[in-house]
């Protein structure tokens, strides 16, 4: 199995970006299971932070990787983005089924980052393809800062890290919502312009 790149060189699925996709892919599971091991245990707490943390580095590796040596594949850009939205998304699930993160939290993120990322899909067959934009890379950082956070438990941490912890954790539900409206905005354009075009050609 292989893709061709814009060079025409064939590019084996099986290279280092689409692996540490794929590890992180098994890395969720991993982290969910340690998460429920003990959760009043802060060791499990700490071995399932240390998980989600090398599933996130992962993300940046695979990425950086695939963009340095034009290793970018049609397998790596299907998984990569679910890979994220799993690793997440069970991140934020597993702490709101713990009662620890309110449900409104995991709700607004989870459908506005699956919702996005559907819109990225349907506005392929107008030929553009929507890119992270400044406030999108705040949003994910403010989002895996805060989900490390709240996965070592925050009754383990100390007060001035638990306030940081909520703050990060609203901070990135706003910028979630802004970020997702801005992208709603953008795809609009998108398509009335691609629309306007098609009328005129």
């Amino acid at each position: 199995m292989s893709d061709t790149p814009s060079h025409g060189a064939p590019v084996s699925n099986w290279n280092l970006p689409n692996i540490l996709t794929v590890v992180r892919i098994i890395l969720v599971p991993v982290y969910v299971v340690l998460l429920f091991r003990d959760p009043g245990l802060f060791e499990w707490r700490f071995a399932a932070t240390v998980v989600f943390v090398l599933a996130m580095l992962t993300d940046l590796a695979d990425g950086y990787i695939a963009r340095k040596y034009n290793l970018i594949t049609d397998f790596g850009k299907l998984w990569d983005p679910i890979a994220d939205k799993a690793l997440t998304g069970a991140a934020f699930i597993s702490l709101s089924i713990l009662g620890e993160l309110p449900w409104f939290f995991t709700i607004i993120i989870l459908v506005r980052e699956w919702g996005i990322t559907w819109v990225r899909e349907m506005l392929k067959k107008y030929g553009t393809v929507m890119a992270a934009n400044k406030g999108g890379k705040a949003k994910t950082a403010t989002q895996t800062f805060a989900l490390i956070l709240f996965s070592l438990g925050l009754v383990f941490l100390p007060g001035w890290l638990q306030v940081t912890a909520w703050a990060l954790m609203w901070a990135a539900l706003i910028l979630t919502v802004v970020t997702g409206i801005d992208y709603l905005i953008g795809a609009w354009r998108i398509r009335r312009d691609a629309l306007a075009k098609g009328e005129s050609g």
